[in-house]
């Protein structure tokens, strides 16, 4: 009798190992991090993003100016850790619905549509997220070799560069080509690359375009990666 071969099921955040919990020093350096990027995103909302200085900010969240200065050189960089840390809780909480979704396609397109929705709440503050994460071009700004987190680097500085993002369409990729339902000769970190950079451009061409609607943006970049850019063959006329 021929042996079979079962494939085990795979969802889409499955990974091979959880990372060790942090110590007490970084717990404490989190909190810091934390504290000191939800004071800066209350003072922006109250008082608007660009009414704010930094020195309001230590003094609204206790701290000396150095200190600080020590963790976030610049507002963005508050704004970053603000904002990546919604991301983290957001992709936490979709976790079981992105998971009994049957096919790659499906779960893509509901993890977009989440993203548009926290987008557009805030459209306001996203031009100034997106250059800052721009200035870093370093080995962790693409993908996950370079080392970083979504939260710091192991000094506990801000990263600029991951939003968590890449990591949730490498999740999905790994899981697609587990099942079959993507190409395999690529690796499912160059794949998210790619997909993440057609999100960034579909951003980037909402951001600019008051009128956009940012979920035909990105019902179009999940058309150009299933079909490309080639046109399609048209159907030959009956004799």
């Amino acid at each position: 009798m021929e042996a079979t071969h079962q494939r085990t099921a795979q969802t889409p955040f499955d990974s091979p190992a959880a990372p060790a919990p942090p110590g007490r020093r970084q717990r404490k350096r989190s909190r810091t991090l934390d504290h000191l990027a939800a004071t800066a995103f209350d003072l922006f909302e109250t008082h608007g993003y660009d009414a704010v200085t930094m020195e309001q900010i230590a003094a609204q969240a206790d701290v000396a100016k150095g200190t600080l200065y020590n963790h976030f050189p610049v507002k963005e960089a508050l704004l970053a850790h603000q904002f990546h840390g919604e991301l983290a809780a957001g992709l936490q909480q979709l976790r079981a619905a992105l998971d009994g979704l049957g096919s790659f396609q499906a779960r893509l397109c509901y993890l977009l549509s989440a993203s548009a929705d926290w987008c557009e709440a805030r459209r306001g503050y996203l031009p100034h997220y997106l250059r800052f994460r721009f200035l870093d071009l370093g080995p962790g700004r693409f993908g996950p070799g370079g080392g970083g987190t979504s939260h710091g680097e192991g000094n506990g500085e801000a990263n600029p560069g991951r939003s968590g993002m890449d990591l949730a369409f490498d999740a999905l990729m790994a899981a697609a080509q587990h099942g079959g339902e993507l190409r395999r000769d690529l690796p499912s970190g160059q794949l998210a690359t790619l997909f993440h950079h057609l999100y960034l451009g579909a951003l980037m061409r909402w951001l600019a375009a008051p009128a956009a609607d940012l979920r035909a943006e990105f019902a179009a970049i999940v058309d150009l990666f299933f079909h490309g850019a080639a046109r399609a063959a048209e159907p030959e006329s009956a004799p």
